[in-house]
Formats: structure tokens, C-alpha cells, sequence
């Protein structure tokens, strides 16, 4: 089977009969079978997504804009009677009752949906090593993390065990991994795409978007799902049906200085971005260097107030009104308890436990006040800076996908590694992590750029343009 990178080129071939989508379904089940080490796929749609194929075959007239993509969802976005368990005991085996709004405006445009992919448990993670159903393997290699949370949806598009997958960013949730796996993922611009039926954990931060292997990819997807939304009250209103853009456009691209002199920074990974600035400056960008002193400050706020809301959002599943419910539990009392500590994981516990901490009232102004301040102090500063650039470039991580094992026992590690990425969450912002290098090992390396609120295409542009170099 063709190796398709592209949807374009593959519906090409598809309007000449060089190939079929029940031929594109069966190779991708091939391919899952034979890498099901990986561990990607907590669930395959074998049987529904062949019958879904034969369908499309078989359609006359006009066809989706989607036609004949093979696509996986990560498993906390919600699937009409499938499963949908965040990747934990506490929604094991639970269907799904109805489908969220990015799903059915996929299907609406002839998407095929393949699978339900791993995660870490309620995407609450950064190495896909918190799944209730093991960790997720990167391709490139079996001994490292795939990246978090959503490891599943990166490792499905990097070992093409489907064209491309959706994923939710919470705070790099898409671009990390990406980045781990050598793959184009996007965290569109916050209420961009409906959150309906997305299962919560951040909720003024969480987003639904595309991992693709072309930026062309990830441009079609977000075009069929972003809109405005009747079950999202967040979602914003305008919808753009096709985004325009000059990809021979030059842009005032601004990268933090303090990004450069941290000791934290891998040397590949500095050396790949002082190439990045070069090339970016030969091709006829501005590129200037500005102070963010507020860059310590970034991981702190944002888990600050990521475990404050989702200490409130997952205070539903309690043995009574959802999720797992103890069989040992004696009284109402003990429901509580033995579900919940039977049902959640370690990492989710902590951050239950730190969300509730910072929003009891003896710390609420001490932490929680205090974290949305500085929130709104971000928010200013990268204003402020874009009003002389256009975009903001960073490495997507601090160093390439780590080992399995190596950081679960020092959580301030583990959430340093999403320095580079969560700005973007905090401020609402879009940004894309592009695989444009690897280390001399041949881990691949990427590269983020942030762009103004509601300014995608401007990334689609300047992305096409250095993928295509």
C-alpha cells in the first residue's frame, strides 16, 4: 500500500480507483495488528470502520471534504455507543450516549473513524505513563516515552496505523507528543473547536485538535471541526470554512531570550533552534529576541489552576453519580472513599488533592487568587508582544522523548517538561509543533510556534512554507 502523507494525494488516487477505502481500512488494520506492542489502540472499530468504507465506495455525488480519511480518537473524546474511558478503571467500560461535536462533524464529512487511542488517565500527564492500560511506546524508540497525554493519538500517526487522529491539549497535550513522535500537531486557539463531548479537565484551558504527518492535514481537520457550537457556551462564534493565507508572507517572529540561557535546555535541542533562527532569518523573517521574565512563573500558574478546575470536574465520579463503584464499601461513607481510591490513579489523585488544597479557603487567595493573576499578567505581556511580531518561537520541549521510568519519580521534572508549551493554554493562544529536526540518534526534535488569538492560518502558512523546504 502507498505510503499517504497527504490527504490531497490520497484522494487523488482515489477519484482514479488506484486504491479504495476498504483497501486503506484493511491495510491500517494490518498495520495496528502487527504493532499492537506499541500499545497505541485501547480499542479497534474493525468491523464498523470496514462497513463505514464500503459505504463511502459505493457513494454517488458530491463527497465530504474528508473523504476517505482514516482517523483514531483519543480516548476522552466521546464516540455515540462506543467506549470512552479517559484511560481509567474509574470509566472502564462505559458507552458513550451520544457523540461530541468534533466527532460528528468528521463523520458529516466522510471521515472514518477507526479507533479509540491510549492516553494518560484523564490527560493528566506527560508521557503517557499514567494510562490505567499501560504506557504508549514511542516508534522511533521502544525503550522511550511517546509523550502526554495524548501518546496514542502521536504513535498512531507516527507508526500510520491511521492517516491522522484527534487529540485534546490541555497544556501541550498535542504538541509534546508530536514533538516526541516526529509528527505536526496543533492546539488550535481556545474555543476554536467545541469542547461537546470532550471529557473534562481543564475547562478554561482544554482543546480538541488534529496530529497529521502534513500541516496541509491538520488545515482540512480543523476546518471541518472548528465553529461555533449550541452545546458550548466557549466556543467562538465565527466559522471558518476555509483559511486563507500568503505562504510567501514575511513574518516578525519574536523567541524568548531566557529560552536560550536556560541550563535546562538540551544541547541538540539548543542547536536545533539557533538553526531554526538562522534559516528563518535566510529565508527573509525578522527575528528579534525579547525578555519574558514570567517564564518561571508559566508551569507553576498553570497547575495552580489546572488542578483547581479539575479537582471541580472530576468531583462527579464518586461511586454514586458516575464511574466505578466499590463492591467493598460497607456505607455511603466508604462509596466515596473506597471508589474513588480504587478507580483513580496516582497521578490524578495528586492533582485532585492539589486542586482541592489550593481552593480550600484557608490557601484560595494564598494559591489560587494569586495563579489567576499572574494569569492575567501573561496574558498582558504576550500582548504586548505581539504587537511587534507575528508569531512566538520556542523548542515545543526542553529535551526529546526520555526514557521509560526515568522521570516518574520526581513530578517537578516531569512538569518542567511542558515549560515551553503551556503559555500558549494560559493565554488561549494557537500554536503548532512542526518536526523539522532530530538528534544526532535520531530522536525527532520539534519546533513550536505560537501565533495571535484566532490567527491559525498565519501558522498553516509559515508552516507549509519551512515543511516544504
Amino acid at each position: 500500500m502507498k505510503n499517504y502523507s497527504s490527504l490531497a494525494v490520497l484522494q487523488a488516487d482515489l477519484d482514479k480507483s488506484l486504491t479504495s477505502c476498504t483497501a486503506l481500512v484493511q491495510n491500517y488494520l494490518q498495520q495496528i495488528e502487527s504493532k499492537k506492542d506499541l500499545n497505541a489502540f485501547l480499542e479497534v472499530f474493525g468491523d464498523e470502520a470496514l462497513e463505514r468504507a464500503a459505504e463511502l465506495d459505493k457513494k454517488k455525488g458530491p463527497k465530504g471534504k474528508l473523504f476517505g480519511l482514516v482517523i483514531a480518537i483519543k480516548d476522552n473524546i466521546c464516540f455515540a455507543n462506543h467506549k470512552v474511558s479517559a484511560s481509567s478503571l474509574m470509566l472502564e467500560n462505559f458507552e458513550s450516549l451520544y457523540s461530541s461535536t468534533a466527532v460528528e462533524r468528521l463523520i458529516a464529512e466522510d471521515a472514518i473513524v477507526i479507533g479509540r487511542l491510549n492516553c494518560d488517565e484523564f490527560a493528566m500527564g506527560g508521557s503517557n505513563e499514567n494510562s490505567a492500560f499501560g504506557p504508549v511506546l514511542n516508534e522511533a524508540d521502544k525503550t522511550r516515552v511517546s509523550g502526554g497525554s495524548s501518546g496514542g493519538s502521536a504513535v498512531a500517526v507516527q507508526a500510520q496505523l491511521c492517516h491522522a487522529s484527534l487529540g485534546s491539549d490541555t497544556g501541550g497535550s498535542i504538541r509534546q507528543p508530536a514533538a516526541f513522535c516526529g509528527v505536526v500537531g496543533l492546539k488550535p486557539t481556545y474555543g476554536r473547536v467545541s469542547r461537546h463531548g470532550l471529557i473534562a479537565f481543564g475547562s478554561s484551558f482544554d482543546q480538541i485538535g488534529p496530529l497529521t504527518r502534513s500541516v496541509d492535514d491538520a488545515q482540512l481537520i480543523l476546518e471541518v471541526i472548528n465553529g461555533q457550537d449550541n452545546y458550548d457556551a466557549t466556543a467562538i462564534q465565527n466559522r471558518v470554512e476555509h483559511y486563507e493565507f500568503d505562504q510567501k508572507k514575511k513574518y516578525k517572529i519574536a523567541y524568548f531570550k531566557e529560552v536560550i540561557e536556560s541550563p535546562g535546555l538540551n544541547p541538540e535541542i539548543k542547536e536545533s533552534f539557533l538553526n531554526m533562527i538562522a534559516r528563518l532569518k535566510d529565508l527573509g523573517h525578522q527575528v528579534e529576541a525579547k525578555p519574558f521574565p514570567l517564564l518561571d512563573y508559566v508551569v507553576p500558574t498553570y497547575y495552580v489552576l489546572t488542578t483547581a478546575e479539575a479537582s471541580s470536574n472530576l468531583s462527579r465520579y464518586d461511586g454514586v453519580h458516575y464511574g466505578h463503584r466499590s463492591i467493598e464499601a460497607a456505607n455511603m461513607d466508604e462509596v466515596y472513599k473506597k471508589s474513588r481510591t480504587e478507580g483513580f490513579g496516582k497521578e490524578v489523585k495528586n492533582r485532585i488533592m492539589l486542586g482541592t488544597f489550593v481552593l480550600s479557603s484557608g490557601y484560595y487567595d494564598a494559591y489560587y487568587s494569586k495563579a489567576q493573576k499572574v494569569r492575567r499578567l501573561l496574558s498582558e505581556s504576550v500582548s504586548e508582544i505581539y504587537k511587534e511580531s507575528d508569531f512566538i518561537l520556542s523548542p515545543t520541549t526542553p529535551s526529546p522523548a526520555f526514557k521509560l521510568g526515568a522521570k516518574t519519580t520526581d513530578p517537578v521534572e516531569m512538569y518542567l517538561e511542558d515549560i515551553y508549551t503551556v503559555l500558549a493554554n494560559l493565554v488561549g493562544a494557537p500554536a503548532i509543533s512542526l518536526p523539522l529536526y532530530q538528534t544526532k540518534g535520531g530522536l525527532p526534535i520539534g519546533m513550536q510556534f505560537m501565533a495571535h488569538n484566532q490567527e491559525e492560518g498565519a501558522l498553516f502558512a509559515l508552516g507549509k512554507a519551512l515543511m516544504a523546504e
